[in-house]
């Protein structure tokens, strides 16, 4: 979510907010939701439009479990693995900073190295829409994914 809480209008900040609205890369945007600046008046707007935010950030959840149910499943062992592997992480970042950069430059070359051939086996079995919609990704977002670790041009 982009920092919302900016636009209010004072001379540093720029524009004054009309409306705010949960969006996600995919394409997929959430209602608008006016705001009342008679309402607001000179209270800072991160405060005063908290509740409306909160209204846009579970509707953006909302919609993340949607897109994580409609994509592609994950097999039970792999998803177990990373939920592991996650919290593993997040408590070596606390005690050796160091060790948790070094282990995560270490899943990162493994994605490279297992999501070339991936990237590659992909391109015959979809569309870039069915990709897509199989990712939970935009297509843009499918496309620049697949050549990344496909090691081609998102332009081809």
């Amino acid at each position: 979510m982009a920092q919302w809480s900016i636009y209010d209008g004072r001379p540093w900040s720029g524009t004054r907010a009309a409306a705010l609205r949960a969006v996600c890369s995919c394409g997929w945007s959430g209602p608008e939701h006016p705001l009342d600046w008679d309402e607001i008046g000179d209270r800072a707007l991160a405060e005063a439009a908290e509740t409306v935010a909160d209204g846009c950030t579970r509707e953006w959840d909302a919609h993340t479990e949607d897109v994580e149910r409609s994509a592609i499943p994950l097999p039970e062992a792999v998803s177990v693995l990373l939920e592991q592997l996650h919290a593993e992480l997040e408590k070596l970042e606390k005690t050796s900073p160091l060790a948790a950069v070094r282990a995560a430059r270490r899943l990162e070359v493994t994605a490279v190295e297992t999501g070339y051939w991936a990237a590659h086996g992909s391109r015959g079995d979809a569309t870039v829409e069915q990709a897509a919609a199989a990712l939970g990704l935009s297509e843009d977002e499918t496309r620049r994914t697949l050549a990344r670790f496909g090691r081609w041009s998102p332009y081809r």
